[in-house]
């Protein structure tokens, strides 16, 4: 089953194209996208690849996790199913959320 992972790190310079490239020597790679700005088309710095098995995913995270591409150091992890990561904290729901009132 295909594993998706999550490639935090990325070289604003680092293409799709690019990234595909380089984790195929892990294994076979299913898909890769560099997450973009949608305003600006720029690179966001994060991107997903998503490799054939869960073995050739555990094989691209020993391989390149903090490891250098393009001038940057890489972070690779198990993309959670949810997005990428919980935000925690930061709410402006609950106590202090508005400026208004006795607060």
């Amino acid at each position: 089953m295909a594993q998706k992972l999550f490639i935090g790190g990325l070289a604003f310079s680092t293409s799709t194209e690019r990234l595909r490239e380089v984790f195929t020597a892990a294994g076979q790679v299913e898909s890769a996208a560099v997450v973009t700005d949608r305003e600006t088309g720029r690179s966001r710095g994060f991107g997903f690849v998503e490799m054939s098995t869960a073995e050739e995913a555990d094989q691209a995270i020993a391989q390149f996790n903090g490891k250098d591409l393009d001038g940057r150091q890489l972070r690779v992890e198990k993309a959670s199913a949810g997005g990428t990561r919980s935000a925690g904290g930061g709410s402006s729901r609950g106590f202090g959320g508005s400026r208004g009132g006795r607060w």
